[in-house]
């Protein structure tokens, strides 16, 4: 389903020693399997998601999506499936301070019927969060915040999710609303998430290492 072949991202290219962020990464990433994506503090996890989802380009190497070249497409097509095929979860929510919380995890969608505002229903019923639905996010906690953009990144069906720390603020009862909806969304999706949460790894189908910008074992 994706492929990435040779990928580096280098910083400081002029200098005498440039820096590695990820380094010759080559890796095969299979349809409807769970990543968890390991490594220390600065050992390039984020930026392999972002490069997986179209939206950080590498300095060498290509990203294959259903055999195309991710980053050889024109930027109007990779932005369109960016929205219309993968959902982000960032470690900061990124909501909208204008918006309330189910009208926040309808921004993905160009236009939206009574569907999809019932699909919005469901997930936020899902994630604890139905008594909230015409809350404003500074109504609430950030625990609250994380699962409403968790619900935002769901709202289109993704095939693909790409998550940094998606638990890293919410206490155990919402994390496991979380893992329970995951095990559900799994059967149809590929997943990818950054993490430090165990309770996240003993759900992974298969792990990524990364130590230093290098996959490791």
């Amino acid at each position: 389903m994706i492929r990435l072949e040779n990928v580096s991202l280098i910083y400081d290219l002029q200098k005498e020693q440039p820096t590695y962020a990820l380094a010759q990464i080559h890796l095969e990433i299979k349809p409807q399997t769970f990543y968890g994506i390991l490594g220390p503090s600065g050992s390039g996890k984020s930026s392999l998601l972002y490069i997986i989802g179209g939206v950080m380009n590498p300095t060498t190497g290509k990203v294959y999506y259903k055999g195309e070249s991710l980053y050889e497409m024109d930027e109007e097509r990779r932005a369109a499936i960016r929205l219309k095929e993968f959902g982000f979860i960032f470690q900061q929510h990124l909501l909208l301070p204008y918006l309330d919380v189910i009208q926040n995890v309808l921004v993905p969608l160009n236009t939206y019927n009574q569907e999809s505002i019932d699909r919005a229903k469901v997930l936020l019923h899902q994630l604890g969060l139905e008594k909230e639905i015409h809350k404003k996010p500074n109504q609430l906690s950030g625990g609250q915040c994380q699962r409403v953009a968790i619900a935002r990144a769901l709202i289109n069906n993704p095939k693909v999710i790409l998550a940094d720390e998606m638990t890293a603020s919410l206490d155990y009862e919402a994390a496991k609303k979380v893992l329970r909806l995951f095990d559900e969304i799994r059967k149809e999706a590929t997943v990818l998430f950054v993490t430090h949460d165990k309770r996240m790894i003993e759900h992974a189908d298969e792990t990524i290492n990364l130590w230093d910008g290098k996959l490791g074992e």
